[in-house]
């Protein structure tokens, strides 16, 4: 009997990491590449968790490989801010979040052959009021590059969030808790060790 393979359908590091704090190395990483434009009057959450599937979807798999895919998406009331394209977007990002709450959503996606698990996260964070500043040496960093909203908590916009209500991890791009269950439900074998 072979091993069952877990396949990251994520080339983000910072999933990677999250995955290696419960002790889940992925056998492979294969990043889909799909359309993440949000649809027409689409809303945030419904918006992350057709992404989180689609990219679950997307993967090349053998059937009995369980794929794990997941989207984080940050919303400003109905309003989508994706991964901004330069700094002047990622400051436009941070200035219409400063002083205020926004929501990170993120959702995950558990393939093995033709069943699909999901689940979705929702946190609450609030943004310190910011300075001209604290906005422009956050920007100097270049931290902002590549992350949904324009920062990353666990990064030096950490020093920017005074509050979150909700789960850490999901903002950082994966609830482990949620995740954990949902490989648990596949049939993976989170807290057994070397299966």
């Amino acid at each position: 009997m072979t091993k069952m393979r877990l396949i990251l359908g994520s080339g983000s590091p910072r999933r990677r990491d999250l995955l290696a704090q419960i002790g889940v190395v992925a056998d492979d990483i294969r990043p889909p590449d799909i359309d993440e434009t949000p649809l027409k009057n689409e809303l945030p959450r419904p918006y992350c968790a057709r992404m989180a599937r689609e990219k679950a979807l997307a993967v090349r798999a053998d059937s009995d490989d369980v794929v794990l895919s997941a989207d984080t998406t940050v919303a400003l009331g109905r309003r989508i801010l994706g991964k901004p394209a330069d700094a002047g977007e990622a400051a436009q990002f941070l200035l219409a979040m400063s002083g205020r709450r926004h929501t990170v959503i993120t959702a995950v996606a558990v393939r093995r052959g033709d069943r699909l698990w999901e689940r979705d996260v929702v946190t609450t964070v609030r943004m310190k009021r910011l300075s001209d500043e604290e906005l422009n040496a956050y920007l100097a960093t270049g931290d902002w590059q590549g992350k949904a909203g324009g920062y990353g908590i666990q990064g030096p916009a950490g020093a920017l969030i005074p509050w979150i209500q909700g789960s850490f991890t999901a903002v950082v791009g994966l609830p482990l808790c949620e995740t954990a269950g949902l490989l648990q439900a596949a049939g993976y074998p989170v807290y057994q060790g070397d299966a």
